[in-house]
């Protein structure tokens, strides 16, 4: 009963957090470093919430705009932010967030298994469109590398969003967290650039 106080605690000082950063960015302008980038997918199979195997180079190339994240289930510091983001982005898009794909790759994947992953999806209320992928720690290496988001321990992560229109080659990189405002606001850049 304890734990679980506790982390409904966790939950609601994360979301109060939340509210705070879309506050702030309505009085001021975002202020994060933003970047584009070449990244060269791994070609590689990694596995999902439900336990498929998806060849992640071709889930990328899927014709849809990619937005993508490093996180792992039990961290209670940024992912839980970033996750939050992914929550407000998908339900401000409505019907829409099916034409994006959202994407999470764990750094844990010692931990995250799928049932661990999906039980983290439906906490923030994921709906289709947003998955969460693991696979072995070799891979996931290779893949954080492609992504220039290597860390050694998964506790010295930091937050960053990258995303890409579809068909283009070009990755757009953020390395700070995103009010959701901001998160939209990079992905309409991305739709207008895919025209």
């Amino acid at each position: 009963m304890i734990l679980k106080t506790g982390r409904q605690l966790l939950i609601a000082g994360l979301l109060l957090m939340f509210f705070f950063i879309e506050v702030n960015h309505c009085e001021a302008a975002a202020q994060y470093k933003r970047s584009i980038e070449k990244y060269n997918v791994p070609d590689l199979t990694l596995v999902n919430q439900d336990g498929k195997r998806v060849n992640l180079k071709e889930y990328l190339n899927s014709g849809k705009p990619v937005i993508l994240d490093f996180i792992y289930a039990t961290c209670t510091t940024i992912c839980p932010v970033l996750s939050i983001g992914f929550s407000h982005f998908q339900k401000k898009l409505g019907p829409e967030s099916e034409k994006v794909q959202l994407v999470s790759i764990s750094i844990d994947p010692d931990n995250d298994t799928p049932a661990a992953m999906k039980e983290y999806l439906q906490k923030y209320n994921a709906q289709d469109g947003w998955d969460f992928f693991t696979g072995n720690r070799d891979d996931i290496i290779t893949v954080m590398k492609a992504f220039d988001s290597y860390v050694i321990n998964k506790m010295n992560h930091y937050p960053v969003t990258i995303l890409r229109a579809p068909g283009k080659d070009e990755w757009v990189r953020i390395n700070e967290l995103l009010a959701t405002s901001d998160l939209m606001h990079e992905y309409k850049l991305l739709l207008k650039k895919s025209d």
